[in-house]
Formats: structure tokens, C-alpha cells, sequence
């Protein structure tokens, strides 16, 4: 039986917040030296009761959300160019 290599992603979330507005950035340092990075937004209504967590669960969601399109976006790239065809990134 051949033992497997543990490998982990650490994933970065800074939020920034005023009274309307969450703003998150997401960042993940890949094994290859790379950085993906991506942003998420939460915005409240101003009739809304001013919950901070909830803002930041929005726009963080919003931020992995983009951050797993571009790693998604990344792998198949490296799929076409390894491979000399298209693959599909949507499946």
C-alpha cells in the first residue's frame, strides 16, 4: 500500500466594514507558489438592522464563491495546456 502526501491550502479572509457596506478579500497561496485571489461585497438596506456577522457571511461566501471559479478556471487552463485540447470547466 503507497502512503499519500497530506497537503493543505490555508485560506486568507480580511473583511472591511462601514455602516452599509462589507467588503471581503479572499487569498489562497497555492503549493506551486501561486495566489489566487478574490473579492466578495455584502451591502445592507438601510431599513435593515445593522448585523455585521451577517454581512460578513455574505461577502465571504461571495469572495470563496469567486475564489473557487478562478481555481476551477486555473486547474483547466493547466488541463488545456498539458493536454493540447479544451476541457470543460463547467462540469
Amino acid at each position: 500500500m503507497t502512503m499519500k502526501t497530506a497537503v493543505g491550502w490555508h485560506v486568507e479572509l480580511e473583511f472591511e466594514e462601514d455602516n452599509h457596506r462589507t467588503r471581503a478579500a479572499a487569498l489562497v497561496r497555492l503549493p506551486d507558489g501561486k495566489e489566487c485571489r478574490a473579492h466578495g461585497y455584502a451591502s445592507r438596506h438601510p431599513s435593515d438592522e445593522n448585523q455585521s456577522r451577517v454581512g460578513e457571511e455574505i461577502a465571504g461566501a461571495r469572495a470563496l464563491n469567486e475564489l473557487a471559479m478562478k481555481l476551477l478556471t486555473k486547474a483547466h487552463d493547466e488541463i488545456d495546456e498539458a493536454s493540447g485540447r479544451t476541457s470543460h470547466p463547467l462540469r
